[in-house]
Parts: C-alpha cells; structure tokens; sequence
C-alpha cells in the first residue's frame, strides 16, 4: 500500500514539475520570443496602432447622423463591464424604454421596430457588433445623409457582416468600426 501511495504522489510531483516548467518558462520565453520575429515586434511591445474600440459616435446633429450606431454602452472607457441589473428592474426597464423611443426618433420608425440589440448595453460595454436586422434599420437614415445609394449602404453591410461561427454557432452580426470607416471612405471618394 506504502509502495502505491509513493509510486502515485511520486508521479504527481513529477507531472507538477513538469507542467511548472513548461508553462512557467518554456512557454513565455516561446511567446517571447515569437514576438521578436521582424515585423510583429513594434506591436508586441505596444508601440503598433491603437485598436479600434466600438466607441459609439455622436453626430452634433442628430438630423445629419451619416453612421451606423452600436449598441448602448453602461461603461465608461478605459473600464468596461455591464450594469448587472436584474431583467424586471425598474430603473433597466426605464432606461431601455427611453433608448427605444431615442432610437425611434432618430430612425423615424415606430418603437416597437426597434431591435432588442439597439436597447440593450453589452456585456462588455464595449462590442463593435449589431445584429443585421439594427443596420437595416439605420440603413434608411445613412443613405438619407450620405447621398449614397440604397444598394451601396446595403452592399457596405452586407460587407460588414459575419456569418455564425463555424456556420451554426451564434447569430450573424455587422462589425460597426469596419462599416463606418467603409462608409466614411464611401462618401468621401462619393464627393471627389
């Protein structure tokens, strides 16, 4: 029995050594130095362009709005983080509610047409991604400012959009930062 427990907490420590090993230094010296190849080494030590976070943009005037809204954020940057408030809170209930007549003003649509991802604040806070049904929405109102056709918008989200994960995974979503950049270029090269 002796001889049992010893063979087993002996291999034990042997595992715990082994796995401490590697990924205590011989994985972090690989990500090291995989990160001193030419070319991934400006950005490995954070000097490489700023990624693009979803920051929703806000039109001084809400009447010549030409971009793609995202979802409602309850974090301010740099921290992220949702409200964590219950589904039948009063205080949820009536912020969604004046987001939806917000929304529906803006768009020029009845409230009920407004979808649940233009009210709803992320998990994060901080997610680039609509659903395709809140661009079509919005779809109306960038080729009214724009001057861009309705086809053009539609081929830019159609651009924008993703599939579901592996083809079945998740729902379809329109990648706001890549869509308003897309339309910024759009109707600028529209104006030349």
């Amino acid at each position: 029995m002796f001889t049992t427990l010893r063979r087993q907490a002996g291999t034990g420590l042997a595992v715990l050594i082994v796995f401490t090993v590697l990924c205590g230094l011989v994985y972090p010296l690989l990500v090291w130095g995989v990160s001193r190849i030419p070319g991934l080494s400006a950005t490995a030590e954070g000097q490489g362009p700023v990624p693009v976070v979803a920051v929703d943009p806000v039109a001084a005037d809400a009447a010549a709005d030409p971009y793609f809204h995202t979802r409602p954020s309850v974090a301010s940057l740099p921290a992220s983080g949702g409200s964590n408030k219950a589904q039948d809170s009063v205080d949820l209930l009536t912020v969604v509610s004046q987001r939806r007549a917000l929304i529906a003003q803006r768009e020029d649509v009845a409230p009920a047409a407004v979808p649940a991802d233009a009210v709803a604040a992320s998990a994060s806070g901080l997610d680039p991604d609509i659903s395709p049904g809140y661009a079509a929405l919005q779809t109306v109102r960038v080729v009214r400012v724009t001057g861009l056709s309705e086809n053009r918008v539609q081929q830019l989200v159609a651009d924008a959009t993703d599939g579901r994960i592996l083809g079945f995974l998740g729902e379809p979503t329109v990648n706001v930062p890549e869509l308003n950049a897309a339309i910024a270029a759009a109707t600028t090269s529209r104006q030349e």
